[in-house]
């Protein structure tokens, strides 16, 4: 058989526009796809029809459970805050007890455990969530323990200011308004953070002090101040005279307005605190509202003070000196002249050198 018979057998030969036009699918490729997929679809529904239940259930899950932990920490923070009020059951405690205070601590408190439950909750879900799709957790929980250790020694004094900035908060250790002492700064609280508390100083100035460099603070706006008065007089002054005034000038005092609202006890005379040779110490004292003790001694200096010169009672401090002593000699302290200093006295002349022997 020729060549051209052969190829008249097998059909005309392609040309080459044919050869490069593409192939246009046909219905039948259509089904055929169509069928894969339907396969496809049909033998692994059931897998994503289960991984999708199961994150709906995570999320479910996890919804509810925060929902109900906010709730029980709400309620727990309102509790506390009801039965912090029956600190003391006189009428002193119920002065002491700031309403709008705690409801502040309190929102603070409750703000900071429901982020933290809700952090928790999520994160948790979260990862359960990428665990049943599959995904390997091991990688990504190793990477968050290192960097976990990472960050705890690097941020230490980060986590030791967060945790003593909650307890603080917890335990109502101050709050804004309050005056403290906090070693290395004192001043009025203006602002409470979990990291960093700032105090306003007597000049004016602003200290950043971080919760976790307090080592002891003072807080000197909570229960009562004490306002102390030491009143130094002459050591021949009548006693009774002495009490009678300072008595006296208490009464008037406390019944005058605004010194009976800043004061919270009648001002007592305690009696004598040092007896010297010359003077004696006479201590007055009284509690007074929170931040308000100086502003009350200085009155209650004022008042005794012009009581005392009223009276003729003298005030004295520190080394007195006697009213009729005679006056010193300004010559007492002066030396004796000596006999050497005239030139003809015999002690002048026996201290004389001899005049020098001439022979002839």
């Amino acid at each position: 058989m020729s060549l051209s018979a052969v190829l008249s057998a097998d059909g005309p030969s392609p040309t080459p526009s044919e050869s490069g036009t593409p192939r246009v699918p046909t219905l039948q490729d259509a089904h055929e796809s169509a069928t894969n997929a339907a396969g496809w679809v049909e033998q692994n529904w059931s897998t994503w029809l289960a991984i999708g239940l199961r994150v709906l259930l995570i999320l479910v899950i996890a919804t509810v459970l925060r929902v109900v932990v906010r709730r029980a920490i709400t309620k727990l923070v309102d509790r506390m805050s009801r039965t912090g009020q029956a600190v003391d059951g006189s009428g002193l405690g119920g002065l002491l007890v700031n309403v709008e205070r705690r409801r502040q601590r309190s929102q603070a408190i409750g703000s900071v455990l429901r982020s933290v439950a809700s952090f928790l909750i999520l994160g948790t879900a979260a990862l359960m969530i990428l665990g049943t799709f599959q995904i390997n957790l091991a990688p990504l929980l190793a990477s968050a323990g290192v960097a976990g250790v990472a960050i705890g020694f690097g941020a230490r004094n980060l986590v030791t200011d967060f945790l003593s900035g909650v307890f603080m908060i917890l335990e109502d250790q101050y709050g804004v308004g309050d005056t403290v002492d906090a070693g290395v700064a004192s001043g009025e609280v203006i602002e409470v953070g979990l990291r960093v508390t700032k105090l306003r100083g007597d000049s004016g100035e602003i200290w950043y002090v971080r919760n976790g460099e307090v080592k002891r603070i003072g807080n000197l706006s909570q229960g009562w101040a004490t306002a102390g008065v030491d009143v130094t007089v002459r050591s021949d002054e009548d006693l009774e005279r002495v009490k009678a005034t300072l008595t006296g000038v208490a009464e008037k005092m406390t019944k005058e307005e605004p010194w009976n609202e800043l004061l919270w006890s009648a001002i007592e005379v305690l009696g004598l605190d040092s007896v010297l040779l010359d003077s004696m110490v006479v201590r007055v004292s009284a509690k007074t509202m929170p931040g308000k003790s100086l502003t009350v001694e200085r009155e209650l200096r004022w008042r005794i003070k012009r009581a005392f010169d009223a009276t003729g009672i003298r005030i004295v401090g520190g080394a007195t000196a006697l009213e009729d002593a005679p006056a010193a000699d300004p010559t007492a302290g002066m030396a004796a002249p000596s006999v050497y200093s005239s030139t003809i006295s015999p002690q002048s002349m026996a201290a004389s050198p001899l005049p020098p022997s001439t022979t002839k």
